[in-house]
């Protein structure tokens, strides 16, 4: 029999939250934990809060696995993201960008070109993902090569990478945002580019004036060093102008707006083709590198001898798979499930609302959003939950405030969909390490565009500047105070 159910209170609501954030924060920031039994932890004690509010384990488990549902679609493309990165790996796409890189871009500007770089292909393609995935991984090697700092370079790359995906008409949250505050979505793209490009502006200064000081080079690689690594790429790849074709492919697909998992697999399977033709590897070891990932011992040539590839080469070069991608799935479920509880139990709808009351200026309702879709970020690790929940929670305010739509489309964008990636726990933040091979806390003060874009929205709430009036709910009043004009 189904018992009663009634509403959280705030100690009820705002206890799983707080369990999380210690259990992640000691388990994981302080003793690292793996993160997923903690998360588990969290979903327990979420569940048996919601079990006491009168919710049955049938009704948690439907809205469990109804997150995951939803978020089916972005695991088919992290899990083709494995494929494209491992094939590109084996045709010697990406080698061939780190090889000729690494002779022509300098120490001093490759923060800056990276950011630019990461940018446009995230731009052009719509996935932050796709774009950390190939041109991300190739500037890591140049940057292992260069001796640059990593943890700089993984910020660089995930910055440019997320300002590509907000502006991008073909991103999945680009469009998510727009829809969840009733916007359109160029207006909301326009919108958006009042907080986007100060904010890539301001980060491309840091990367400037880091890259030209000893902040960015503490480790210095040697000549000898980056000779070893141009010496043993030349072995392992025969390079040619033809390796650029899965890269255009993917351009082309994105202008023509194609679908991106079509688009990926068509990349991937012609990576595959000149795996076998250009560089002379078997079908057997492209199929293993697009399940366990590329390594240099699939690699056959007189005067090659894989056993003594240093370090450098072989962090670089083993890499992708559809495995490389199962962790980042299987944090993802975890964090799905505590999702779903909380969402479903009411729990969420609790702490927004608690977060809402005292609101009286437009600047606090811009701060109560940006906390919102922080701590939707936080808790969940979803972009799609911290764009959805608050742009529902806020809509209505927004329109009885006579603010335009597209006003909260954007914050939500500024504070939510890029803050995801600095979750630790979140499937971003997890994917980008794991691609970048450096840690979400060490690449988190670099990626400056994830952290500044929501302090420009609250410059501009408290002050007036960029928020767009409802011309349509101006126009509605004007009309019932003077019925005349009407006419």
């Amino acid at each position: 029999m189904t018992q009663t159910q009634h509403k959280m209170s705030k100690l009820a609501a705002f206890t799983p939250v707080v369990a999380m954030l210690i259990l992640l924060g000691v388990g994981y920031g302080h003793f690292h934990w793996r993160p997923e039994p903690l998360l588990i932890i969290a979903t327990v004690i979420a569940g048996l809060i919601a079990k006491s509010a009168g919710y049955t384990w049938d009704e948690l488990h439907e809205s469990i696995l109804e997150k995951i549902h939803q978020g089916m679609s972005a695991t088919l493309i992290l899990i083709s993201v494995g494929v494209l990165i491992a094939t590109w790996m084996f045709s010697g796409t990406i080698p061939m960008v780190i090889y000729f890189g690494m002779q022509y871009i300098s120490p001093e500007h490759i923060l800056v070109i990276a950011c630019i770089g990461s940018a446009i292909i995230a731009t052009m393609t719509g996935t932050s993902w796709g774009a950390v995935g190939t041109v991300g991984v190739a500037f890591m090697g140049i940057a292992t090569g260069l001796g640059v700092s990593l943890p700089a370079t993984a910020g660089a790359v995930v910055a440019g990478a997320f300002f590509g995906d907000k502006i991008s008409p073909l991103s999945d949250t680009t469009n998510l945002a727009p829809l969840a505050a009733g916007s359109t979505l160029y207006e909301h793209i326009g919108h958006m580019l009042y907080t986007t490009i100060p904010a890539l502006f301001l980060s491309l200064i840091v990367y400037f004036f880091a890259g030209n000081s000893s902040m960015v080079g503490a480790e210095i690689a040697t000549p000898e060093k980056m000779e070893t690594m141009l010496s043993t790429l030349n072995l392992m790849f025969t390079w040619h102008i033809a390796l650029l074709i899965p890269v255009l492919i993917v351009l082309v697909g994105a202008i023509r707006k194609w679908p991106s998992l079509l688009v990926m697999l068509g990349a991937s399977a012609v990576a595959f083709i000149m795996g076998m033709t250009i560089q002379g590897f078997d079908a057997k070891s492209g199929f293993t590198a697009i399940v366990k990932g590329f390594n240099v011992a699939m690699v056959h040539r007189e005067g090659f001898d894989s056993g003594n590839v240093i370090w450098e080469v072989t962090r670089l070069i083993n890499r992708g798979g559809m495995m490389s991608m199962m962790g980042t799935c299987l944090i993802a479920f975890c964090a799905f499930a505590f999702a779903g509880v909380m969402s479903k139990s009411g729990a969420l709808d609790v702490i927004l609302d608690t977060m809402l009351k005292g609101v009286k200026s437009n600047g606090g309702l811009i701060l109560t959003t940006v906390i919102s879709c922080i701590t939707m970020a936080i808790v969940t690790g979803s972009s799609y939950l911290s764009i959805l929940v608050p742009g529902e929670m806020y809509r209505d305010e927004f329109k009885r405030r006579k603010l335009a739509a597209k006003n909260l489309s954007r914050t939500l964008e500024d504070s939510g969909t890029v803050t995801v990636p600095l979750v630790p726990w979140s499937m971003a933040g997890v994917y980008m390490a794991s691609t970048l091979g450096v840690s979400v806390l060490d690449f988190a003060p670099w990626a400056v565009f994830c952290y500044v874009g929501w302090v420009f929205a609250l410059i501009y709430g408290y002050t007036g500047i960029g928020i767009a009036k409802d011309e349509t709910s101006i126009a509605d009043e004007e009309t019932q105070k003077h019925p005349a004009m009407a006419k």
